[in-house]
């Protein structure tokens, strides 16, 4: 009996040093005076998270959202080749803009990404082309930091298709990501997407219809300021659908007003079709407390302004809470 007490134990040691288990859950109201209802609680996310670690050369991630019905999110394995140089293969967000990669946790704004990175990276399914694919995707990627973590490069294969989906036609979309860190409180760099794609259903801005094959191709430059009390993060993003070309433009940022408490501020410009010019400027304000590490309240406005295609300005009221573990 006590043998085998002591091997359970060494057992559920182990377990404890390789796997470790993660989660949180984002909810609110939103107040959005151009849609119908105007009004609503409603849930963001409700995501678990398991990290397991198989070797020093080896781990493997997975990630599930329980709200919506479920959905998986990601799953992939990362191997260490050597300093420098790690492989993933599985679903996992692409390295395309330095916020798509970003966690909802940390993003400040209670939407959480700008309107170009929920177009271009398909996050939000605004791209009616593309759909939505969560900013994620299917394949193999190469990444790795080298010169003592001067530079972060990141290369990627993927189906193109998006998250939980083979791909619809034989070609692969190129995906690179290349960052650098001048200083402990900069960083700067760019991203592109380079691809086939294929059309899930009818576009309002690029005239693709569903079940086209189109040329895609997408870019990002951008950089990120960060301290103790400040933080500000930019982009210029512009993608070429077919012969459609769109842009947009973001800086976001926070500011430690008093301990735990912070002032957020944001600039978001999109433009999905330059020719037409259809564009949306959304400019936002609030407020988040942090209440526990990792826990917080917040509270936004933002004053949407739009231009073409009879769209009226609007605005939108948000408010919500974030625990974690």
């Amino acid at each position: 009996m006590a043998q085998e007490n002591k091997t359970l134990n060494q057992v559920v040691n182990t377990l404890k040093e390789r796997i470790s288990l993660a989660g949180y859950a984002q909810l609110g109201y939103t107040y959005d005076d151009a849609a119908k209802p105007d009004n609503t609680f409603d849930i963001k996310r409700i995501i678990f998270m398991a990290h397991g670690k198989i070797t020093d050369r080896w781990t493997c991630d997975f990630m599930y959202d329980f709200y919506n019905s479920g959905m998986l999110l990601e799953i992939y394995t990362d191997y260490k080749l050597f300093n420098g140089l790690t492989a993933r293969i599985g679903e996992f967000k692409i390295p395309y803009t330095i916020e798509n990669e970003l966690s909802p946790t940390t993003v400040e704004l209670i939407y959480c990404y700008s309107q170009s990175v929920c177009y271009l990276a398909g996050v939000s399914g605004s791209d009616k082309c593309y759909g939505m694919t969560s900013g994620r995707d299917i394949g193999l990627m190469l990444h790795g930091k080298l010169f003592n973590d001067f530079l972060q490069y990141k290369a990627a294969i993927i189906n193109g298709q998006g998250m939980n989906t083979k791909d619809k036609n034989s070609q692969k979309d190129i995906v690179g990501n290349l960052m650098i860190y001048p200083l402990k409180w900069l960083s700067v760099g760019g991203s592109f997407i380079r691809g086939t794609g294929h059309a899930i259903a009818d576009s309002e801005y690029t005239g693709i219809k569903s079940g086209e094959n189109y040329a895609k191709k997408r870019w990002s430059i951008g950089g990120v300021v960060t301290s103790s009390k400040i933080s500000l993060r930019s982009e210029y993003l512009a993608g070429k659908d077919r012969n459609v070309k769109s842009e947009g433009f973001y800086a976001t940022g926070s500011l430690q007003l008093v301990r735990n408490f912070d002032f957020i501020a944001s600039f978001d410009y999109f433009n999905p079709n330059k020719a037409a010019d259809i564009k949306q400027n959304n400019y936002i304000a609030g407020l988040q407390y942090w209440f526990y590490p990792r826990c917080r309240l917040q509270a936004q406005y933002t004053f949407c302004g739009k231009k073409g295609n009879g769209l009226k300005n609007s605005n939108l009221i948000q408010t919500q809470i974030q625990v974690r573990f």
